[in-house]
């Protein structure tokens, strides 16, 4: 006995197809979905024909021989991963992408009017295409398992849900909580499902189908009852159940996306004026607005490419950066030396991951306030209910702080933070080979300087590599290896898998000053500081670059960063790469003045609180006689079109082995606008003789070395080819 029902042995005929697998017995029929060839299930139109296929059999059968369905899956942590998102990118057309949606609404129609109970068995993802099926399903029942994720992420791809997902969610939980799901591609676990309604029962996970099959059984006996109804606030009953109140609630979301968004993402806003169109009006009237506003997002630029950006993500999270029959080391312990900003963040990140983690810095001071950002992270994470206090516990236990090397002699992987300056490094480099075992791992989280002189101060140079994490540590998706010459392939290929392990997308780069990132960002800020002592002002310079999607401008950034560390990094690259890295004066001037960006509240901007405004110090600096009259248009060339010609001379020497990896690197790395898909692709946009063009023009302009177009490029114009050719 369990829960007050009789256990029951359950045994089935089997009917098979190809992606589809129906067993019928007991009146209870089971359709298990495992797409053949595929680590994941996916809704595209040879599996939802079959789809349909099945749910016509099973209409066609009496009521005394199927009572019910469970709907559910083979795969492993997978019931439906979505729609598949490469027949959407091949779309081509309105009426196609209509027809398409319009096909598969009379798909999961049929299954929402199939008069017997149906229940969705969720063990695993259920986003997109899948939770819009579940949604037709009379009830959902999940697992407890971590890797039950539920949403309707179709925004992310700059569509909305096409099946029906913005009519069944909102009347299953409540407007509130849909358009907050459905307006931001929200993805919630299993529990959250349950609390908010979406999910009807949780069952363990070694036990989903018995248990699942014993809750029809409940239905079908009248000894199972749901209840859907979830209190709500007197605040959200307000907004949902009154035309004023969803005034109110439409407005504010309208104001929530728009801040997010900045307006470049039309599916968040269109989802929304869908919803608000047709919430509370049930009717075919709905569905059809649905699938038109659905196909209208579907054709766009901006669909088509967060779908390659979505690609790319994907393909780069497994990229086989090593030969296979090398296999990674397992890492069971790390240290970290420096416990500045960057240490700090590293320490909380792998103790997040649980992983035991020794920092060292000479000061307790810097230990104290490293204690005190890993804290702060775990409180916000606290606060947003991701984390519970004993977890918070449990994993700050895994950090311990020293002021010498003691504890460092078990460490699997060492990863260096100090100042960024070579002697220091190569001297920490130094005392740590005595230390640490032959088989460790020691790892620069330098920006810029190259790994094989760090590397000359070890005994073992082959066990050294570069492993640049992007500042805030826990929130920067990307992390940069730099693979020197000497650095061997199992060193790496353990550098690799440890940092996928810690959630991080990973691009290898040939070791130099600024390696990938850098070497292309900071030219982009040094041109807008060339705009500057030009006589443009600092907020139209962060303007014109925020109108082209950036996420901050281009001083923005230098404030954020630390002017300082900005600059010892540009003349790096200026020492290296010559004069068209020459570093802009005004950015010597600023660091001179001590006005080093938001850690002394003075930069380019004067940072009080959450406010900043112009730092009108600045213009007295420079040269007021120097006026010069620039469009936006061209100011915006300059800044991307400097980057691009960097990123080619990178494909020229081989920092990196192909365009793919500098787009992802740079939405990433620096928040270059997705919906643009990647530097290189919106290079190919405009087109390489364009470019090359206007860069000539801007060097005979101005008479900068910094504008003359590489070979690359010049070579590419003239081919008439583009860098994805």
């Amino acid at each position: 006995m369990c829960g007050g029902r009789t256990r029951r042995s359950h045994h089935f005929g089997k009917i098979e197809m190809s992606a589809f697998h129906l067993k019928i017995r007991d009146k209870i029929a089971i359709l298990e979905f495992d797409q053949p060839d595929s680590k994941v299930n996916v809704l595209n139109s040879d599996s939802m024909e079959e789809f349909a296929d099945t749910i016509n059999i099973l209409t066609n059968k009496p009521k005394s021989e199927v009572q019910a369905l469970l709907m559910t899956s083979k795969k492993e942590g997978v019931f439906i991963a979505g729609a598949d998102i490469q027949e959407i990118e091949h779309i081509r057309s309105v009426e196609e992408a209509k027809e398409k949606a319009e096909k598969g609404k009379e798909i999961l129609n049929s299954l929402q009017n199939f008069d017997r109970i149906t229940i969705a068995v969720i063990n695993g993802a259920c986003l997109g295409g899948g939770l819009e099926l579940a949604l037709a399903c009379q009830y959902r029942v999940a697992s407890f398992g971590y890797r039950v994720k539920i949403g309707l992420p179709e925004v992310n791809f700059g569509i909305l849900p096409g099946l029906g997902g913005t009519q069944r969610l909102p009347r299953l939980i409540g407007l509130t909580r849909a358009l907050t799901m459905i307006l931001s591609g929200k993805i919630i676990s299993g529990r959250e499902a349950l609390r908010v309604g979406l999910i009807d029962r949780l069952f363990p996970e070694a036990r989903l189908m018995e248990e699942s099959l014993d809750f029809v059984y409940g239905l079908l006996e009248g000894k199972e009852k749901v209840n859907r109804r979830r209190k709500k606030r007197v605040s959200q009953i307000f907004l949902e159940n009154t035309p004023f109140g969803r005034a109110i609630l439409y407005s504010q979301a309208k104001k929530n996306v728009l801040r997010k968004t900045k307006g470049f993402y039309p599916a968040p806003l269109k989802a929304l004026e869908v919803i608000k169109n047709t919430y509370g009006k049930n009717g075919p009237k709905g569905f059809l607005l649905e699938s038109e506003s659905f196909s209208e997002l579907a054709v766009t630029d901006v669909s088509k490419n967060l779908i390659k950006v979505f690609a790319l993500n994907e393909e780069f999270k497994k990229f086989p950066w090593v030969r296979d029959p090398i296999q990674p080391v397992e890492i069971h312990k790390c240290a970290v030396v420096g416990a500045g900003v960057m240490g700090g963040g590293i320490a909380q990140l792998l103790s997040y991951y649980d992983i035991p983690t020794r920092i060292k810095d000479i000061h307790y001071d810097a230990l104290k306030k490293a204690l005190h950002t890993a804290r702060g992270i775990y409180d916000s994470a606290l606060k947003k209910r991701r984390l519970k206090k004993n977890q918070v516990d449990i994993k700050l236990g895994f950090i311990s702080p020293t002021i010498t090397y003691k504890g460092f002699e078990n460490a699997d992987l060492i990863i260096e933070t100090v100042v960024e300056e070579l002697a220091v490094k190569q001297k920490v480099f130094e005392e740590l080979s005595q230390i640490v075992p032959r088989q460790a791992i020691i790892a620069s989280n330098t920006s810029s300087l190259p790994i094989t002189q760090i590397a000359e101060a070890t005994h073992s140079e082959d066990r050294v590599v570069g492993l640049h994490f992007f500042n805030p540590v826990h929130r920067m998706p990307l992390v940069e290896i730099i693979k020197s010459s000497k650095t061997s392939d199992q060193t790496l290929a353990t550098v690799i898998a440890f940092a996928r392990r810690l959630g991080k997308v990973v691009i290898v780069v040939k070791d130099g000053v600024g390696f990938l990132i850098n070497r292309i960002l900071l030219p982009y800020i040094n041109e807008a500081a060339f705009l500057l002592e030009e006589g443009m002002r600092i907020e139209r310079v962060d303007q014109i670059a925020r109108n082209f999607g950036m996420p901050v401008g281009p001083l923005e950034l230098a404030d954020e960063v630390g002017i300082d560390v900005g600059v010892k990094v540009a003349k790096r690259l200026e020492d290296a790469y010559g004069e068209r890295m020459r570093v802009a004066s005004i950015l010597e001037k600023v660091q001179q003045k001590g006005l080093l960006g938001k850690k002394t509240q003075q930069g380019f901007y004067l940072h009080k609180r959450k406010r900043k405004i112009p730092n009108p110090d600045i213009y007295q600096m420079m040269n007021s006689s120097i006026q010069k009259k620039i469009s936006d248009e061209v100011a915006l060339k300059r800044m991307i079109y400097t980057m691009i010609n960097e990123a080619a001379r990178c494909l020229e020497e081989k920092v990196v082995d192909r365009p793919r990896t500098i787009d992802i690197g740079m939405i990433l790395g620096t928040g270059f606008p997705p919906f643009r898909a990647g530097l290189l692709r919106y290079a190919d946009s405009v087109g390489m003789e364009a470019i090359v063009r206007d860069l000539q023009h801007f060097e005979k302009m101005w008479g900068r070395e910094r504008f003359k177009p590489c070979d690359c490029l010049i070579e590419k114009a003239e081919k008439k080819q583009s860098f994805y050719c």
